[in-house]
């Protein structure tokens, strides 16, 4: 089986480890979110990229769902102490590494893809992983600031810095509108026998690489099931419901589907707490969606499947 998913960060990282469990001899292509990528320290950081490579590499700081485990912050302290900013973004010594070698691989003249692949042949994730873009994409947000007015920051400082707790009024993926699918994205789609969008952020994960022109004309073509980030009217983790209020969109279950469109989806999984959930066009099911473990993500993943393989 072909499988390609659309994945951010955390939720998508630990949906695809179920996923390799649940169907272990299939060929999984993940297309990764870069517009959460940010340069700091004179360094490229890709946090969705990382997080997804260290999670199915065995990598990750699985208390955290981000960055490395035994993880020290040496370097870290020390750029504080010479008033080196920005101290908001926890950067480990073991993290470091991986950023240097992708900074020095870009300067080198390689594309993002061809860097990603360098990396992930050291993780050995188990999927082949590729940047939505090899062109730079950043998402910028805009916030009404009490003390200075509406401003444009990007999208890491709203979400770690001030935890999402400035308005953000817009949220822009700067560059995606002129950006070209990396290579191989496109034709991995087109092999696929099923995509599936995993509970990332609908808004600056998915919603990101779907912006990319070309990827959602080609995801469209092919048979669509996702899972939903929210249950029970809340985000599973992380501050989702703030990007859906900020582009008009209710923060439910049923508002996500729809905004992703019949035209996209094929089948939607909801949570149990959900199961009253109906979307025009689109096939609706519900089971628990709490991805508290390997087997019960597993379980997820395979229902996923199995909705896909009915559909089509």
């Amino acid at each position: 089986m072909r499988i390609v998913a659309l994945a951010g960060g955390i939720g998508g990282a630990r949906f695809l480890r179920g996923l390799q469990a649940a169907e272990p001899a299939a060929e999984i292509t993940v297309i990764g979110n870069t517009g959460d990528d940010i340069s700091l320290f004179g360094l490229r950081v890709c946090p969705d990229l990382d997080t997804v490579m260290y999670t199915l590499g065995g990598g990750i700081n699985e208390e955290q769902g981000w960055g490395r485990e035994g993880e020290a912050f040496t370097v870290k302290e020390e750029l504080a102490a010479y008033g080196v900013g920005p101290s908001w973004f926890g950067l480990g010594d073991r993290d470091f590494a991986t950023h240097i070698v992708r900074t020095q691989m870009l300067a080198a003249g390689y594309p993002l893809s061809a860097v990603t692949e360098a990396l992930c042949d050291r993780w050995k994730p188990g999927v082949r992983l590729i940047p939505m873009s090899d062109d730079q994409v950043e998402t910028h947000v805009v916030v009404d600031d009490p003390g200075h007015g509406r401003r444009a920051i990007h999208f890491q400082e709203w979400w770690v810095r001030l935890r999402a707790s400035l308005p953000a009024v817009a949220i822009t993926p700067i560059g995606a509108d002129e950006a070209k699918p990396a290579p191989g994205v496109l034709e991995a789609v087109e092999a696929a026998d099923v995509v599936l969008l995993p509970p990332s952020n609908p808004v600056v994960s998915v919603g990101t690489i779907l912006a990319v022109p070309g990827i959602r004309a080609a995801v469209a073509a092919k048979t669509v099931v996702g899972v939903s980030p929210i249950i029970g009217g809340a985000p599973v983790r992380g501050m989702a419901d703030a990007c859906l209020t900020a582009i008009g969109v209710e923060t439910s279950a049923q508002a996500v589907a729809e905004h992703y469109g019949a035209d996209l989806l094929d089948g939607w999984l909801v949570d149990e707490a959900d199961a009253g959930v109906r979307v025009e066009g689109v096939e609706v099911r519900s089971r628990p969606l709490l991805m508290s473990d390997t087997d019960a993500t597993a379980a997820i993943a395979r229902a996923a499947l199995d909705l896909a393989g009915e559909l089509s």
